[in-house]
C-alpha cells in the first residue's frame, strides 16, 4: 500500500507530518510527503480572525484531497474547521501533547501574575488577546503571525517581551528550555482540539486505506476528547478565529468538558461545564454549546461577526 501525505510547509507542520509518516511507514507503508502552502502561511500581515475564511490553513489541502493528489492531510486540530465541506471527513486524532498553553521570554523573571509591571505580549490569537484583558489588563499585546522561529526572532530583537503559545508546538520544536511559565488550564483554557493532530481525508478514499489509517494513526482517549471539544465549537459554528476555547478530560467514566467563549475585548465571558458518558462524547459538546449560547454567547458571537465586519 502506498499513502501520499499533504500537509503545510512550516517546521511545526512538517514535524507533524513526520511524525505521521514515521507512524505508517512502521507498519510496511509505502509514504510520498507533499508540502504546500496555504492561505494562512502566505497572509503574515492580517489577523486570522480578519482574513475571513475559515479553511484559511485547510483549504488548498482540501483541494488536493478532492483531486486525489494526497490520500490524507495532517492538520494541527486546533486550526481545523468545526463543519468540515462537503466531501470529507476525519478518520484519526493523534495521541495528544500536553495541551495548555505557555510563556516564552528571555527575561526568566518575567510572569503574568505581576500587577505592576506593564508587559507587552506577542500573540496572533482572538482567544488569548481576550483571555489577558480579562485576567491581566495591565499587559498589552502585539499581533505577532508567523512561524515559532519567526516568532522567536522578533521577541529576541525587542518586538515584545513574551510570547503566548502552545505547548505542543514548543515541545515539537525543541523549544522547552524557553518556557518560563506554564500556563493554568481553568484560566488559559485551550482551543478545541490543541495539542492533537487530525488526519483529514476524502470520503471517496478507498475503505482499505481509510481502515488501515485509522488502525494505525487513532488514538481514542484523543478521539474521545476531541469529539467532545469539536461539537461544542460546531454548536458555535465557529472555527478558530473566535474567541471560543474547550477542554475535555477523562474522570473515571465520564468525559467532563469545560468550553465558553470571550467577547473580542475580554470583558464578557462564558464558561459552562458539562459533563456525561464516554459512549456519547458529541452530545455533551452539543449541549454545551447550546448552554454557552443560551447563556449569552449567541449575542457575543453576532458582536464578534460585526465587528469582524462578517
Amino acid at each position: 500500500m502506498k499513502i501520499t501525505i499533504g500537509t503545510r510547509r512550516s517546521k511545526l507542520a512538517m514535524w507533524q507530518a513526520h511524525y505521521v509518516k514515521d507512524q505508517l511507514e512502521q507498519e510496511g507503508i509505502d509514504i510520498e510527503l507533499i508540502p504546500i502552502e496555504t492561505k494562512g502561511d502566505k497572509i503574515l500581515d492580517v489577523s486570522i480572525a480578519k482574513i475571513g475564511s475559515k479553511g484559511v490553513f485547510t483549504e488548498e489541502l482540501e483541494q488536493m484531497l478532492a483531486e486525489g493528489t494526497i490520500d490524507l492531510a495532517v492538520h494541527s486540530a486546533k486550526d481545523l474547521q468545526s463543519i468540515l465541506s462537503e466531501g470529507f471527513e476525519i478518520i484519526a486524532f493523534s495521541a495528544r501533547e500536553k495541551e495548555h498553553d505557555v510563556l516564552l521570554s528571555f527575561n526568566k523573571s518575567f510572569r503574568l501574575d505581576n500587577p505592576d509591571a506593564s508587559f507587552v505580549i506577542g500573540t496572533s490569537s482572538t482567544r488569548r488577546i481576550a483571555t489577558l484583558a480579562h485576567y491581566y489588563p495591565n499587559i498589552s499585546t502585539v499581533e505577532m503571525r508567523g512561524n515559532l522561529q519567526t516568532r522567536i526572532a522578533k521577541l529576541e530583537s525587542g518586538y515584545c517581551d513574551a510570547l503566548l503559545l502552545a505547548y505542543a508546538g514548543v515541545a515539537r520544536m525543541g523549544y522547552n528550555e524557553m518556557v518560563n511559565q506554564d500556563l493554568p488550564l481553568n484560566i488559559f483554557t485551550p482551543a478545541v482540539g490543541q495539542g492533537s493532530l487530525a488526519i483529514e481525508v476524502a470520503k471517496e478514499l478507498s475503505a482499505e486505506k481509510k481502515k488501515r489509517i485509522r488502525e494505525i494513526l487513532n488514538n481514542p482517549i484523543a478521539e474521545l476528547k476531541l469529539l467532545a471539544e469539536r461539537a461544542y465549537l460546531k454548536k458555535l459554528k465557529g472555527g478558530c478565529s473566535i474567541p471560543a476555547f474547550a477542554n475535555a478530560q477523562i474522570n473515571h467514566d465520564q468525559i467532563v468538558l469545560t468550553a465558553g467563549i470571550f467577547s473580542l475585548d475580554g470583558r464578557q465571558l462564558i464558561c459552562k461545564t458539562h459533563s456525561g458518558a464516554l459512549s456519547d462524547p458529541e452530545s455533551i459538546g452539543s449541549k454545551a454549546g447550546e448552554d454557552v449560547l443560551n447563556s449569552g454567547g449567541d449575542k457575543i458571537l453576532a458582536q464578534i461577526n460585526r465587528e469582524l465586519n462578517r
